[in-house]
């Protein structure tokens, strides 16, 4: 197995981290630091471009989260909203946070667009899931959950690869959720990291169809155990 120096770039500056060259683990040397803090919430993203070919991007976007408890205004009066796939979301966000992941061009540029979730060493998982924008791409490899338990392995969650649970749907959005045992493989120890890996490209279909957001997705209230995260790192 070859191993390459890479650079993760954060929010302020580059991340250096040795690992195999076969695989996106840029996001497990990122959390072998560790995170004491059981408090679920989200890193600065993180974009893991080595070749510096800026086909990838990952950033939390205010407005383009799935609205729950938001206020709309027709020009006359001002309303409550909460879209029918989010009755429920992550109470800490002020401003209807949405994380976008893009990866445009090719499935085969070593890149990838990725969210890390602090807080989650130690903990054990019973549920994992997320809202995903209509027309946003959802294939079996993108975006996926790389969950790294404390024996080493990493389990792999897809967006269509296990089929999740569709727990509630609008026009706009779906909420969706999987169980440890769907993973692979199937988690049973405790966890060390878990990440959002985004690296299928613009060649590559969604399940919903070769028109349907190819390249291109956002999420929003991150499940973990049923705590959701649906806002960025505070600055």
């Amino acid at each position: 197995m070859t191993y390459a120096v890479v650079d993760c770039r954060r929010e302020g500056g580059p991340v250096k981290a040795s690992f195999p060259a076969a695989l996106f683990v840029c996001a497990v040397a990122l959390g072998a630091f560790g995170d004491d803090d059981q408090r679920f919430r989200a890193s600065t993203p993180i974009v893991f471009d080595p070749f510096d070919t800026d086909l990838v991007a990952s950033r939390w976007v205010k407005g383009a989260g799935c609205p729950t408890g938001a206020t709309i205004n027709d020009g006359n009066k001002s309303t409550a909203f909460t879209d029918a796939a989010c009755p429920t979301g992550d109470p800490r966000d002020e401003h209807n946070e949405g994380l976008l992941l893009v990866k445009t061009g090719p499935t085969d540029n070593f890149a990838a667009a990725i969210g890390e979730l602090k807080g989650v060493k130690g903990i054990t998982l019973t549920e994992l899931g997320y809202d995903v924008r209509t027309n946003s791409h959802c294939g079996a490899g993108a975006p996926r959950f790389n969950v790294v338990t404390d024996d080493g392995v990493t389990h792999f969650v897809g967006c269509s690869s296990p089929p999740p649970l569709v727990k509630s749907a609008s026009q706009g959005w779906k909420r969706l959720r999987w169980t440890p045992a769907q993973a692979f493989p199937p988690i049973t120890g405790t966890v060390r990291s878990i990440f959002i890996v985004f690296d299928e490209g613009q060649d590559t279909d969604s399940a919903l169809g070769p028109d349907n957001g190819a390249g291109l997705a956002v999420i929003d209230n991150i499940d973990v155990n049923g705590q959701l995260v649906g806002r960025g790192a505070e600055k």
